[in-house]
């Protein structure tokens, strides 16, 4: 017998956590034929087609999947603590879009060099999602997208996708994500982020190769959605995430133990829907960041505006709670200069405060969610902060540690909630473009200099990538695992691209000493797209999954 309506099939893996295998059965009938075609007459009427899709040209524009090729040329050496697999997420739309495109919108496709014994194997598998197997089953896209959510046309395009849903054309019981954004590793699985949605687990065969299991919804107990960025505490094992929504509670944490059991919710009070896209936690404490970029679609149609709006005459609020606990009547809140603020590099105690380091973004550039491209960053003061939140006295301060512009910022995760000293982020010289590596030492005095390359701040260290060449969010592989040796001793690993000649790679480098010559390039078979966040898994974690 089928599959009957709203049930889920469950594959048990391991104690209370099981993956739903994701079967969606979408209707491509007269319904779904007329729902098409008025669609495509109001496109044609509203959308102005000769807007150029930035986010589909050059090295952003999709490749097809690659099983995996082995034996790549590897000039220099990979050093053993590299044995497991690098693995790289990003956007890589598997069909042409009805009207608008943004960077954010695209299936999720991952990359990964599975590395052994020195040699090197190259892999691109798409995330098996719902929404992906169900315009596969339409042959083209039919989910709405982050590039049309602009003025009345937005409005249209979001009820073009609840009408599809009421009238059953698609299937939203799994969910609408496209797992494109980030990776984690937690009770012996890969997990494949986006946070409009719920996790989904992929398995890492021995060749290197990528299989989709499904989602998971920690026994049916997560029933919001999952930030693409959860932070494992690695010295308890546990995972600690949360959720937002339009609609309250607009953020919700939850606490998830080292065997991948799920703690109740814990709903976090604010006044307004956000987007928050990163938190942290210490060893204590979790901070939560309620920053004025708000869900507002009445002023998208009203003003002819994104669906997300920002405030500059709004403070910047951080929540820091007692990580465990129940309810958020002990949350305390710490207000600092408006700002926004994508990703977080790592948070710790010292004493009576909480020091949260950051990359802190003065003036949040919308035009980039509506796929507006600027060649050059032009008021983009994304720089690297500390942040220090006082819990005695209440008091909140800051202190600029880089000029701009940084992001994707990365730690030795050996010390995630724990004082460390070095953080590696991106240099930006365009939303999307990263040409090079820099090392900041936090324990060193801001210097009042700039580098060649206007990092500035209490750079070691920078890593230039060359002209033409541009990369990727860079992981910290240490070269022994935990806190015994010496928190920079390891290696950076990350994606490159060379415009100039069309081809890949990726670059190892010397983490300690930020050298311009690499330990070890592998060049690619295939071209690699712009993407998002990356994550190691490491031989020890491929085998845990194996048994599973």
């Amino acid at each position: 017998m089928g599959r009957q309506e709203g049930e889920e099939v469950v594959e048990k893996i391991e104690g209370k956590q099981e993956v739903v295998v994701v079967n969606p059965k979408p209707n491509n009938g007269f319904t779904a034929k007329l729902i098409d075609w008025v669609e495509k007459a109001v496109v044609k009427l509203m959308y102005d087609s000769k807007q150029p899709l930035h986010y589909l040209s050059g090295n952003f524009a999709p490749v097809d999947e690659t099983p995996p090729c082995k034996d790549l040329l590897v000039k220099g050496h990979l050093p053993e603590c590299l044995n497991g697999e690098f693995v790289r997420v990003g956007p890589n739309p598997k069909f042409s879009p009805v009207a608008g495109y943004h960077w954010f919108d695209g299936d999720g496709m991952i990359h990964g060099i599975r590395i052994k014994d020195g040699k090197a194997t190259y892999v691109s598998r798409y995330v098996k999602t719902s929404r992906l197997k169900q315009e596969e089953y339409f042959g083209g896209s039919k989910f709405m997208k982050v590039g049309d959510l602009k003025g009345l046309f937005g409005l249209f395009m979001v009820n073009m996708q609840i009408l599809r849903a009421k009238l059953k054309v698609l299937d939203m019981t799994y969910g609408i994500g496209t797992a494109n954004t980030a990776l984690i590793y937690h009770h012996g699985k890969l997990l494949a982020l986006q946070e409009a949605d719920k996790p989904y687990v992929l398995r890492v065969l021995e060749d290197g190769d990528l299989q989709t299991l499904g989602l998971l919804d920690y026994d049916k107990r997560l029933t919001h959605s999952f930030t693409a960025h959860p932070k494992v505490d690695p010295f308890t094992g546990e995972m600690f995430t949360f959720g937002y929504s339009h609609t309250p509670p607009y953020i919700t944490y939850r606490v998830i133990s080292k065997e991948g059991v799920m703690d109740d919710p814990v709903p976090i009070t604010i006044s307004d829907p956000i987007m928050m896209h990163d938190f942290a936690i210490t060893e204590n404490y979790a901070i939560f960041m309620d920053l004025p970029l708000y869900f507002r679609p009445k002023e998208m149609v009203k003003d002819k505006k994104l669906i997300f709006t920002f405030d500059p005459t709004k403070k910047a609020r951080f929540g820091v709670l007692p990580r465990y606990s129940k309810n958020d009547a002990l949350i305390k809140w710490f207000e600092l200069p408006n700002c926004f603020i994508f990703h977080n590099a790592n948070a710790w105690e010292e004493g009576d405060e909480v020091i949260l380091i950051t990359c802190r973004l003065q003036n949040p550039d919308l035009d980039m969610v509506s796929g507006i491209v600027k060649k050059k960053l032009e008021n983009f003061s994304n720089e690297l902060y500390e942040m220090r939140f006082n819990l005695k006295t209440g008091l909140a301060s800051q202190k600029k540690l880089s000029e701009s512009a940084v992001d994707f910022p990365r730690v030795n995760e050996s010390y995630t909630g724990r004082k460390q000293q070095y953080v590696y982020g991106t240099i930006l010289d365009s939303i999307a473009k990263v040409t090079g590596i820099a090392k900041f030492d936090l324990h060193a005095e801001p210097e009042t200099g700039k580098t060649k390359i206007e990092v500035g701040g209490n750079v070691q260290g920078v890593f230039d990538l060359g002209p033409g060449r541009f990369g990727s969010e860079a992981i910290f592989v240490p070269r022994q695992p935990g806190i015994t040796s010496e928190e920079d001793d390891g290696y950076l690993i990350f994606f490159v691209h060379d415009e100039s000649t069309g081809k890949s790679a990726v670059n190892v480098i010397d983490a300690k000493t930020m050298s311009a010559d690499p330990v070890a390039v592998v060049e690619l078979p295939n071209r690699v797209p712009y993407g998002f966040h990356a994550f190691f898994v490491t031989e020890e974690q491929l085998e845990e999954q194996a048994k599973l």
